[in-house]
């Protein structure tokens, strides 16, 4: 194997020091700012190299989706690997495959504990696909990382099952007498309306992972 050229071991070095700072992964755009790379897809031509030489592993679908091979077996203390279980409808709901407590997905990320305080193990993660939630800046393809709960305030945003229809949803909760109405964050969207009991909390909205667009 050719050793690596002097702009690839500087983003490797820069990649190591970023995580020993924060104990998550810099993105395409740090990288290029800190190095001073003239464009992002310089950045991603590099990264692929160094993937394709086994140090890095990426995904692709979210914006700090790298991970340094060799220390994917090393335990960080203050970072917890959180499952993606599934996928969540910020639209229409949909069906979701299994159960929502299943803990078999081979998809995770990674996140600091400085960056969720006081969470621990309750924070599981889901896919978003839709786009009515999207004035709440989350957009289709985005991670969204939720607290494991089965009650909520008025107005938090909530992923909920819908028992009778057997489908998940991401909307803010408002309970209206018997009834609770599902509200999107799209104008364009009407809400759902349905009986109290049909509802069942699954979590309540932590933070947004971005996907990269």
């Amino acid at each position: 194997m050719k050793d690596l050229s002097r702009r690839q071991q500087a983003i490797l070095d820069y990649i190591e020091t970023f995580l020993d700072d924060n104990d998550y992964p810099p993105t395409i755009r740090d990288i290029q700012r800190e190095l001073d790379i003239s464009s992002t897809s310089v950045v991603d031509y590099n990264l692929k190299i160094l993937e394709g030489r086994n140090l890095i592993r990426r995904n692709r679908n979210i914006s700090r989706g790298i991970e340094l091979v060799y220390r994917n077996n090393q335990r960080r203390n203050n970072v917890i690997r959180i499952p993606v279980i599934g996928q969540i409808a910020a639209g229409s709901p949909i069906p979701v495959p299994g159960d929502l407590e299943s803990s078999d997905s081979t998809e995770t990320i990674d996140f600091s504990t400085d960056l969720l305080p006081d969470f621990g193990r309750d924070i599981f993660a889901l896919r978003v696909k839709g786009l009515s939630m999207i004035d709440a800046l989350i957009n289709d393809g985005d991670i969204v990382l939720l607290k494991k709960q089965e009650t909520c305030n008025n107005g938090e945003t909530v992923a909920v099952w819908l028992r009778d229809e057997k489908e998940i949803t991401l909307k803010k909760l408002y309970r209206e007498g018997d009834s609770v109405r599902l509200q999107p964050a799209n104008m364009a969207m009407d809400p759902i309306f349905t009986r109290a009991d049909n509802v069942d909390i699954q979590g309540r909205l932590v933070t947004v992972v971005r996907a990269i667009s």
